[in-house]
């Protein structure tokens, strides 16, 4: 059984909501200096995996 469009967005957007906790991780833990810009990446990665989840059932 393959995967249909919705399971692909769902995926998609599972991938990168953990790739954005992982980069605000990253910098609240590790580059202390930067945290901002990680800030900042991480909740871009969290804005494009909530769109992905909206778009599930609509494409």
């Amino acid at each position: 059984m393959g995967m249909n469009k919705n399971s692909i967005f769902g995926w998609a957007s599972f991938v990168l909501f953990l790739i954005g906790a992982t980069v605000i991780l990253l910098g609240l833990l590790k580059y202390l200096d930067y945290a901002i810009g990680f800030s900042v990446v991480g909740i871009g990665f969290f804005a494009i995996s909530w769109a992905f989840n909206a778009l599930k059932g609509r494409v």
